[in-house]
């Protein structure tokens, strides 16, 4: 069972990024799937979530309107599509089904 984030980087305020999470080793259709994020110095804060056909998602309230997760079940994939981006996003961003967490991408948000 893996998860692996990919796309993170250096952007600037007001921009926008897409993670991706690629998952293997499980049926990936069938569950739901969460992005998480991590800033220097707090704890692990959800972001939101997406259940196994795509077709509901949750966001906390810091990234509702800005923030959608999408996914690929023919592509055992799911995205975080990251728009009007602020410092206060930066953070390192984990993909999680359930017990399972990926490693991380960090992303930057600065000028």
């Amino acid at each position: 069972v893996q998860l692996v984030e990919s796309g993170g980087g250096l952007v600037q305020p007001g921009g926008s990024l897409r993670l991706s999470c690629a998952a293997s080793g499980f049926t990936f259709s069938i569950y739901f799937m969460s992005w998480y994020r991590q800033a220097p110095g707090k704890e692990r804060e959800w972001v939101g979530t997406i259940t196994s056909t795509g077709g509901s998602t949750t966001y906390a309230d810091s990234v509702k309107g800005r923030f959608t997760i999408s996914r690929d079940n023919a592509k055992n994939t799911v995205y975080l599509q990251m728009s009007s981006l602020k410092p206060e996003d930066t953070a390192v961003y984990y993909c999680n089904c359930r017990t399972t967490w990926g490693r991380g991408t960090q992303v930057t948000v600065s000028s």
